[in-house]
């Protein structure tokens, strides 16, 4: 008997996160993640696949983030059939992520064809639309935490608490084998402890091997109180200058924490009462679910919103879903605060804020996410001179100020800690994280005389 991991997607990268385990029975996907990129490679990585959708006989999602959910549709249109498995608050996220992201790759390819088409360049099709996407959240199977589940002839499932983001899990694969049962857990992505809003990830017990993120493997955050600190400093600073404050942010979980603060600080009042913007359609029912999945979350935060006191609810605080609405926000020139997805300023409606606001020097973009290499984030975290949107260049005016404490990802150390509390492993495979940050924990594990190894994608490895 064989059994098998070949790492898709969220090799060497943080984009794109997928892992096919096979044996001589069955087939199951790990995760089904968007690839983020220039536009050309967006489209190449997210359509070319070296397994056959139609053959699989399962995919569990780890959460709702599009990194790790975002390409079901595609798998959909190439003839996926399978069940999909997560937690009830992941089904409930998806279903909005996924329809929001076809309606935002619409949108965005309508406003950039309108260029293509001045410049006589051959126009684009969207990856999937929103109709296709409504398609995919019907084949989600809900699970709840520590419930073992068959899915394969010979394969059974347990989800646990990852501490990532709402309804978030860490994956493990009991797979029965002719000698022995093999125990396979896939920590990807793995929390923090003491989030707000979140309960800390839980451990599981009795793994042979682990699959494992290492976006932050080189680094240590600062605690997340400093983040607070950072943000209302950055804001009165703006605010000083009569500037606005843009936020690009993953609407999901980063967003719900960036508004936990505002609201602490605004209740402190540490920060003068600004308008506060969430510009997305889709924030509006994202925080509608965290009050509905109120289990998911720690008690402090479920005790505060039974009192009436949630962290979503204060009084300058506005969601708009209309576009025209959110294009008055250009002409208004109070200090305000945007909070606009997409996370890594790569599509929605950040990007026409920023094309707006990005070189008035006045202005400050504040990053409190992960901003992937060759994104546009990515280039304004490095504070380029010159960046294009919209494929029109842009002098980088605007303050940029990074908060990492923000990070819903376990650093060096809460990793190597993870990892000394699932011991023994037979081993580690590193993934999702930029190879300078896989290679430090990679030395890391190694001291310690751990068995690590970090794949390359489309490798294939046997696991007996």
């Amino acid at each position: 008997m064989s059994i098998n991991i070949k790492f898709l997607g969220g090799v060497g990268t943080v984009t794109g996160s997928s892992h096919l385990v096979s044996t001589d029975k069955s087939k199951v996907l790990l995760d089904a993640g968007l690839f983020h990129g220039r536009r050309d490679e967006f489209y190449r990585v997210n359509t070319t696949f070296s397994y056959n959708p139609r053959k699989l006989n399962a995919l569990v999602l780890s959460h709702a983030h599009l990194d790790h959910c975002g390409n079901i549709p595609t798998l959909i249109k190439l003839g996926m059939r399978c069940k999909i498995y997560a937690t009830s608050a992941t089904k409930d996220l998806c279903e909005l992520m996924l329809e929001d992201s076809g309606k935002i790759q619409e949108e965005d390819i309508r406003y950039v064809n309108k260029i293509n088409k001045r410049l006589g360049l051959a126009l684009r099709q969207p990856l999937y639309t929103k109709r296709e996407a409504s398609l995919a959240t019907k084949r989600f199977r809900p699970l709840s935490y520590e419930q073992r589940f068959c899915i394969a002839k010979d394969i059974f499932v347990t989800l646990y608490d990852a501490g990532h983001i709402l309804g978030s899990s860490m994956i493990v694969l009991d797979i029965k084998a002719s000698l022995h049962n093999i125990r396979l857990g896939y920590a990807v992505d793995f929390g923090r402890k003491n989030l707000p809003l979140l309960n800390d990830p839980t451990i599981p017990r009795g793994l042979d091997y682990l699959i494992l993120e290492s976006t932050y493997g080189g680094r240590l955050h600062a605690p997340i109180e400093e983040a607070k600190a950072k943000l209302r400093e950055a804001i009165n600073r703006t605010v000083e200058r009569r500037g606005k404050i843009l936020i690009p942010s993953f609407i999901l979980e980063r967003s719900q924490e960036v508004l936990y603060f505002l609201n602490e600080l605004l209740k402190e009042k540490l920060i003068p009462p600004i308008p506060i913007y969430v510009d997305s359609p889709l924030a509006v029912h994202i925080t509608d679910l965290f009050k509905y999945h109120l289990a998911y979350m720690d008690e402090e935060t479920r005790q505060a919103v039974n009192r009436g006191e949630g962290p979503f609810e204060f009084l300058n605080l506005r969601f708009i879903k209309d576009q025209k609405e959110s294009k008055t926000l250009n002409n208004d020139k109070r200090p305000m605060i945007i909070i606009a997805g997409s996370g890594m300023c790569e599509s929605g409606r950040i990007l026409h804020h920023l094309k707006n606001n990005i070189e008035d020097s006045r202005n400050t973009i504040l990053v409190v996410g992960y901003m992937a290499r060759d994104t546009l984030g990515k280039r304004i975290v490095e504070r380029a001179r010159i960046v294009r949107i919209f494929g029109v260049e842009h002098e980088l005016n605007a303050e940029v100020v990074v908060i990492n404490a923000f990070s819903g990802h376990a650093d060096k150390n809460e990793l190597t800690d993870f990892v000394s509390s699932c011991l023994p492993l037979k081993r580690i495979f590193l993934v999702h994280g930029e190879p300078d940050q896989s290679k430090i924990l990679s030395d890391t594990l190694l001291r310690l005389g751990l068995n690590v190894y970090i794949p390359s994608k489309d490798e294939e490895i046997s696991l007996l």
